[in-house]
């Protein structure tokens, strides 16, 4: 049997809205939420993407579709989706007219406290200082 290819959507979420909606701007959760789906599922997470407001045409979601490197896509949620895609719909549209399925993981999202947000913004403020928030 095949293994099933997946891609894992995160929604590039600007650093100011980490107060008003962690999960969001924190783009590390979001793929490990995906990734403990495909590997749940016995899939294997081909790639993960981060985009903000693309189309659901555009090239870049379709790219590795088109060159057989993957066969669904996942989110981690409905919210995910709308931040990373201008219309949720258009997309399933597409993921239908491909013949490509589309998963939320749909799991109730981690609790961020003060300690859990700093980390994330001391992660993504200092990525060129080599800091990989390990």
């Amino acid at each position: 049997m095949d293994d099933v290819r997946v891609a894992a959507i995160a929604s590039l979420t600007p650093l100011e809205e980490l107060d008003s909606d962690p999960f969001l701007v924190d783009t590390r959760g979001q793929h490990d939420m995906c990734a403990r789906w495909a590997r749940d599922k016995g899939y294997v997470l081909a790639r993960q993407l981060l985009f903000y407001g693309i189309r659901p045409d555009h090239a870049a979601l379709w790219s590795d579709v088109e060159e057989g490197a993957v066969d669904l896509f996942v989110a981690a949620n409905e919210r995910v989706l709308a931040r990373a895609l201008t219309s949720v719909e258009g997309f399933r549209a597409e993921c239908e007219r491909r013949g490509v399925r589309l998963e939320t993981v749909s799991l109730d999202e981690p609790a961020y406290d003060g300690r859990a947000r700093a980390g994330v913004h001391r992660r993504l403020s200092m990525p060129t200082a080599g800091y990989d928030g390990c």
